[in-house]
């Protein structure tokens, strides 16, 4: 009996002071009915009342808290409430453009959006297509053939020069003063504007082929400039964080220094650099003004990157909302930007889990 009243008087000292695991939802519960009461009296909308439901729920679930357990307790909590109030914020936006874009693209996706082009389409055909009800004609396969060779050669620049370049500023470079100079114009190419990148193709290209020189290579050469940096940031990292115990270790074998990086070093690092490399494509891939400057738009296919005008995503984007093919009936234009616009997204979010898996395929293998 003695026992039972002492391990009970134990447990009554453990739970003293805590605030119940129900009291927090009846707080949310409490401000839920409040909230709705305060935003009726201020014209009711479910925006309003989350904001003013989330508002009396942190000022009351921290008040409690402070009353159960006291005010270090109830900071903590104030704390953490505000921490998921911040992560919620940020996510809103983000559902926010997924929802617009998956409601006004996935009608738009059809077997004309993907193999079709808009080579022979005008503003009579939309008229007829709006009047009709018909689906509408006309798609982008001229712009995902443009997107796809101009991310390959901009990628086939880009590559070799950031992975080679890395390489000079962590394995031969360290202490000299063109490393530093390396890094300086690395960290400016990093935060200059798309367009400048553009213009520098665009002029590059004038002075060698003469004015007016449009075609995707040029675009390939202009996204090149924006990721290089990105390939040599991404790849510098990974090549510092390979042990040098594992240098030394080859050395000692009596290894050649480049035998060394190509085949311990880069291998050891191939997963976080396969993973920026597979970034840096993610980021230019959705650019608009580099292309426009460089490649132009055409509404026809073009299957040479080397000659001739050449239409991406981004720009066939550009082009229907701003010039729509029927100016009096712009829905069918409409409805092919955001279908565009959808099929960006997802090709971006294809590379970020290809970066994932490719990451996590050539990750070191820690266990025996």
């Amino acid at each position: 009996m003695a026992v039972d009243q002492s391990i009970q008087r134990r447990q009554s000292q453990l739970t003293r002071g805590k605030l119940p695991s129900y009291a927090v939802w009846v707080v949310l519960a409490a401000a839920v009915i409040l909230g709705a009461a305060l935003s009726s009296l201020i014209g009711f909308s479910v925006a309003g009342w989350a904001v003013i439901s989330a508002i009396v729920f942190v000022i009351g679930a921290t008040l409690v808290t402070a009353v159960a357990e006291g005010g270090r307790k109830a900071t903590d909590r104030l704390v953490t409430y505000l921490v998921y109030g911040a992560f919620i914020l940020a996510l809103i936006p983000l559902i926010s453009v997924l929802w617009t874009v998956l409601e006004r693209g996935l009608p738009g996706l059809s077997y004309n959006f993907f193999f079709t082009s808009m080579n022979g389409i005008t503003g009579a055909i939309d008229n007829q297509t709006v009047e009709d009800g018909t689906p509408v004609l006309g798609g982008a396969y001229h712009a995902i053939i443009g997107t796809l060779q101009i991310t390959f050669w901009a990628t086939l620049i880009s590559v070799p020069i950031g992975l080679l370049t890395a390489v000079y500023l962590v394995e031969y470079g360290q202490g000299k003063s063109l490393t530093r100079a390396i890094t300086f114009f690395v960290d400016v190419m990093t935060g200059i504007p798309s367009i400048v990148a553009g213009l520098f193709a665009a002029a590059l290209f004038a002075l060698l082929f003469g004015p007016g020189t449009r075609m995707g290579f040029v675009a390939s050469v202009a996204l090149s400039v924006l990721m290089i940096p990105v390939v040599v940031r991404a790849t510098e990292e990974m090549l510092k964080i390979v042990p040098n115990e594992l240098r030394e270790a080859s050395y000692a074998l009596g290894v050649r220094k480049w035998r060394t990086i190509t085949r311990v070093v880069i291998p050891t690092a191939i997963s976080g650099i396969a993973s920026g490399v597979t970034l840096s494509i993610a980021r230019v891939i959705g650019e608009t003004a580099p292309i426009l400057v460089t490649a132009g738009f055409a509404t026809s296919i073009n299957w040479s990157a080397f000659s001739g005008w050449m239409s991406s995503l981004p720009t066939y984007i550009y082009y229907q909302i701003l010039t729509p093919t029927s100016p009096t009936s712009p829905d069918p234009s409409t409805q092919r930007a955001w279908a565009a616009a959808l099929l960006l997204i997802v090709m971006v979010m294809i590379l970020n889990l290809a970066a994932r898996f490719i990451a996590g395929l050539f990750a070191p293998k820690t266990s025996r």
